[in-house]
């Protein structure tokens, strides 16, 4: 019986592939058109577009803003989620099904009713608008994400290990920095690149609190084609796509814990 439904079912997955994949076949060669306008398939062969986005100071500030939300997301998300993982994991407190179910809310809450909230909230603390906002704001978004790999990865380690450490006279701290950690290094690097590519790509909670100062790439690629879609964008998400990529098979190959 496992026989006979293996096949439709790569079929259908194999279909579920190229349905999902089928932008990036057509956005990636349309990147290197020598046209101006968005066609398909391509005239000519050029890095016309590339160099456009790379002599583009908007373009190119953008990206800088992107980046560094994006890193002090990585920073901060894994700052917290990484104790507050290992606290889930380990804690047998009353209680703790309720603070799980509390840090996963983010995922559960519609992102556009979360955005709201955090631009309502921020402006009222006068910070919306600001890289500051960005990066708390993705950083809440992004803690669920956080603790969930690095459960994961906390759930294959032994807790004999932080055992005999504390018994040999290791403080709880202790244990935590030099046992845990170096165990589940794997993981939440892992954790931080997804995290990384989540806040770059974002796009519904950086539209409520970025500023015209602090527009992200996605933002900036938003607003760009309200008015005229330039091909330039091509050229821009040929790159995101690969950076996702890289950032996926790097946290795949990273997400398991040291031995």
């Amino acid at each position: 019986m496992v026989d006979h439904i293996s096949l439709p079912l790569k079929i259908a997955a194999g279909l579920v592939f190229a349905f999902l994949i089928a932008p990036s076949l057509i956005v990636i060669p349309m990147s290197f058109s020598d046209s101006r306008e968005i066609m398909f398939p391509p005239s000519g062969f050029s890095w016309m577009l590339y160099r456009e986005y790379f002599a583009g100071p908007e373009w190119v500030a953008a990206t800088i803003e992107s980046t560094l939300v994006a890193t002090g997301v990585t920073a901060l998300s894994l700052a917290t989620g990484v104790p507050v993982a290992y606290a889930l994991v380990r804690s047998r407190l009353f209680g703790v099904a309720i603070i799980r179910a509390f840090v996963m809310m983010p995922m559960l809450v519609p992102t556009i009713v979360f955005a709201l909230g955090l631009y309502i909230y921020f402006a009222r603390l006068g910070i919306s608008g600001s890289t500051l906002a960005l990066i708390l704001g993705h950083s809440v978004h992004n803690l669920p994400f956080v603790v969930l790999v690095v459960i994961a990865g906390l759930r294959q380690v032994n807790p004999n290990i932080e055992v005999a450490a504390q018994v040999l006279g290791a403080s709880v701290l202790r244990v935590f920095f030099s046992v845990v950690l170096p165990m589940i290094a794997g993981p939440i690097a892992a954790a931080g690149m997804f995290s990384f590519l989540i806040s770059f790509d974002e796009v519904v909670i950086a539209w409520f609190l970025s500023s015209p100062r602090t527009m992200t790439l996605p933002i900036k690629m938003y607003s760009s084609i309200q008015w005229e879609v330039s091909p330039v964008l091509a050229a821009i998400s040929t790159l995101l796509t690969l950076l996702s990529l890289v950032i996926c098979v790097l946290g795949v190959a990273l997400r398991r814990p040291e031995a």
